[in-house]
């Protein structure tokens, strides 16, 4: 078995979006056998920059077009998660040990009939709007210190 410790991370822009009422996106994940809730997140892709793919991932995975949404903020850094050690090997083809992420805030102008979650790339089997402070205790344990992160990182705007 490989050393995760060898692998690189994989890089990734990750999407928190929030309504009107101050609320953020989550969807449940379509191939997870536990209910696992997160925000849009996805690779970017070789020669993209990671603004083009937060728009890009919102909408492959939300269905919300780039004029539903204004850029408010962007992670000063980038935060960082592992996959725990039974994943690896077994997720990203055994490429990345976990993943490196820039976050992008975005404030949803549209209505919820401009989200439509069945898209080409699905992601989420659901998705619902909740308040921020319930993110880490909604996400999948091996992420909760990264969505404490982005709290932390959006504190200002929540």
């Amino acid at each position: 078995m490989t050393d995760p410790a060898t692998l690189p991370y994989r890089p990734c822009a990750g999407i928190m979006i929030l309504n009107k009422d101050g609320k953020v996106f989550v969807g449940q994940r379509v191939d997870s056998e536990v209910e696992a809730w997160q925000m849009p997140q996805g690779g970017i892709d070789p020669g993209e920059d990671a603004e083009e793919a937060a728009y890009r991932e919102l909408f492959e995975e939300t269905g919300i077009a780039r004029e539903h949404v204004s850029l408010v903020a962007i992670s000063p850094e980038e935060l960082f998660y592992d996959l725990p050690p039974e994943l690896v090997g077994k997720v990203w083809k055994g490429k990345w040990r976990g993943q490196r992420q820039i976050w992008f805030l975005f404030r949803f102008h549209g209505e919820d009939s401009d989200v439509d979650i069945h898209t080409d790339h699905q992601e989420f089997i659901v998705w619902r709007w909740i308040e921020p402070a319930a993110l880490p205790s909604m996400i999948v344990p091996f992420k909760k210190k990264l969505y404490e992160d982005v709290l932390a990182a959006f504190a200002d705007h929540l």
